[in-house]
């Protein structure tokens, strides 16, 4: 009989998690559908930051016989996956909250928004700083004889990678203070970590970012300035968490002399009900 209610509610959970799945992507379809009248605008608004830095009268090209078509509508639909993301995330919110306790339910809630706003932060940084300042880095240094012309396929390649790459720096903060809160690591360790936090950042940002300088450096030191951030977070926390735990109890205003007059006066009690 137990086996029949587990095997039952196993069943019942995958079957709640197909659900879930096939709203998170009917959403993602939606806001694809409605998105699409307007790709070749998204993929355009995509091109911006490099089109700004090419000489004037020149164009991306497209290798590709189906290229021109496929590209916008690949921009498209991730657009409409940021779009929809709020109700994706929760859709998986609502499968796994069942499941928690109180103490993990507001824990992961707030991990999950902050995790959002920070992957976000670091594509709109991207988007915004970093492809300007790389882009126009790249066209100043390119020789006179050779003509700018970014094949539009490897562009969005580029794109996507620098997208992923700076909004998963970005959840530097979120990963720190959420590991010095489990209590993994303490602030004094998080502050020992500093010089192989540097180095890494370096490591890290010299092998996802391409092969120059500029954006190496761009990814790099927005890590360390985000580990920063982790660590005052986790110190902040610490110290609200000590004041919490220092809260005095009527305990604490007992003096030793207040505690051995009451221990006397009893003896005392004790012996006149034994007379």
């Amino acid at each position: 009989m137990r086996e029949e209610n587990t095997e039952e509610s196993f069943l019942s959970h995958l079957v709640e998690l197909r659900d879930r799945l096939l709203r998170a992507v009917l959403a993602v379809l939606l806001a694809a559908v409605v998105l699409l009248p307007w790709a070749n605008f998204w993929y355009d608004l995509l091109a911006r930051p490099m089109m700004e830095t090419l000489p004037q009268g020149s164009t991306m090209i497209a290798t590709g016989v189906v290229t021109p078509f496929f590209v916008p509508v690949k921009v498209t639909f991730l657009l409409a996956f940021l779009v929809a993301l709020p109700y994706v995330l929760y859709q998986v919110w609502a499968f796994v909250a069942p499941g928690l306790y109180a103490h993990e339910k507001r824990l992961v809630l707030p991990l999950v928004v902050t995790s959002t706003f920070f992957f976000l932060l670091g594509m709109i940084f991207c988007y915004f700083f970093v492809f300007k300042t790389v882009f126009r880095f790249i066209a100043d240094f390119a020789p006179q004889s050779v003509q700018l012309a970014p094949d539009i396929e490897q562009y969005l390649n580029f794109v996507l990678t620098m997208f992923v790459a700076f909004g998963v720096a970005f959840e530097v903060p979120v990963a720190v203070g959420l590991l010095g809160r489990l209590g993994v690591f303490s602030l004094a360790q998080l502050r020992e970590a500093r010089p192989y936090v540097i180095v890494g950042a370096f490591v890290v940002a010299a092998i996802v970012t391409p092969p120059d300088v500029l954006s190496q450096f761009l990814l790099a030191v927005p890590i360390v300035l985000l580990y920063e951030v982790g660590v005052f977070y986790v110190r902040m926390r610490g110290g609200a968490e000590e004041e919490e735990n220092d809260v005095p109890t009527a305990d604490d205003y007992r003096s030793p002399g207040a505690e051995e007059l009451g221990r006397e006066l009893d003896r005392i009690g004790e012996s006149e009900r034994q007379r």
